[in-house]
């Protein structure tokens, strides 16, 4: 980690990184998108049964990616629409669409904050955020208020993320080394991907924060949502710590090693 410039536009960094990310990440094992055309779900089980039955429905995924989870969703039976502030991201989402066959699936680049605007005041029944996402946004009040827009009446939020407590614990998965209640902005440098640490990279600075579950909670119900359910998760997917046991790419702690919350998962409706 290093300190961040007062210059340092977190967009443009942010958005270097993933850009350059898009071509690996498609490639790559990790996403098996080869996998995924022949038929191989990219959905977690938690949350195929958390959302609930998505066909007929319309969803929103926000900060996309290139669309592997959106299309899953449209799998299902959903009409969906995927939004990431990457370009190539969304055009490589749009080539997914067409290689599976779902020619109902809608790609947007645009930054999250400026959703509502870029999909004209559409509302939609379900709005979906996967893992890894809430750490890219500086303001999760305005993250909160924004999703509030996008969604119908009677419609709802699932958000599944990374619980930010393991952000705070060293190697082991036991001793506490940062402070869960840090909001400045982190800047890292660091090559690679989680979808391929090997990979060669040159757009590797990012700019990070951490929201706890509280901020996250009361953002939600401050912009007028009610919430359902928060879950908390002992299992990750992937070796967040070495001390973790995988089996079938879930990751957990092993017997008699006290278990953290490593993910966790909300529903939040509108009335």
């Amino acid at each position: 980690m290093t300190e961040i410039s007062a210059s340092a536009d977190w967009r443009a960094v942010n958005r270097a990184n993933w850009d350059e990310r898009v071509p690996i990440h498609t490639a790559s094992e990790f996403y098996d998108v080869d996998g995924f055309v022949a038929g191989k779900e990219s959905l977690r089980d938690f949350e195929v049964a958390e959302v609930g039955d998505v066909a007929g429905r319309t969803l929103l995924h926000l900060q996309c990616h290139f669309g592997q989870d959106t299309l899953a969703w449209a799998r299902r039976g959903a009409t969906v629409t995927g939004l990431d502030f990457s370009e190539p991201a969304v055009a490589a989402a749009t080539d997914l669409a067409t290689r599976i066959g779902i020619d109902t699936a809608r790609f947007v680049t645009s930054d999250l904050y400026d959703a509502v605007d870029t999909l004209e005041g559409r509302t939609f029944d379900i709005v979906y955020t996967g893992l890894g996402a809430l750490c890219w946004l500086p303001d999760v009040d305005r993250w909160a208020r924004t999703v509030a827009a996008l969604i119908a009446p009677g419609g709802f939020l699932y958000l599944a993320e990374f619980h930010p407590f393991a952000d705070v614990l060293a190697e082991d998965g036991r001793t506490v080394e940062s402070d869960y209640f840090r909001r400045d902005a982190r800047m890292w440098d660091e090559p690679g991907t989680y979808a391929d640490m090997a990979a060669p990279t040159s757009a590797n600075v990012t700019i990070e924060w951490q929201h706890g579950i509280g901020d996250v909670v009361s953002a939600l119900t401050a912009a007028g949502l009610r919430l359902e359910f928060l879950h908390e998760h002992d299992f990750s997917l992937f070796a967040r710590f070495p001390v973790l046991d995988r089996n079938e790419g879930i990751y957990r702690f092993p017997a008699g090693h006290p278990r953290v919350p490593l993910i966790y998962s909300l529903r939040a409706t509108k009335a």
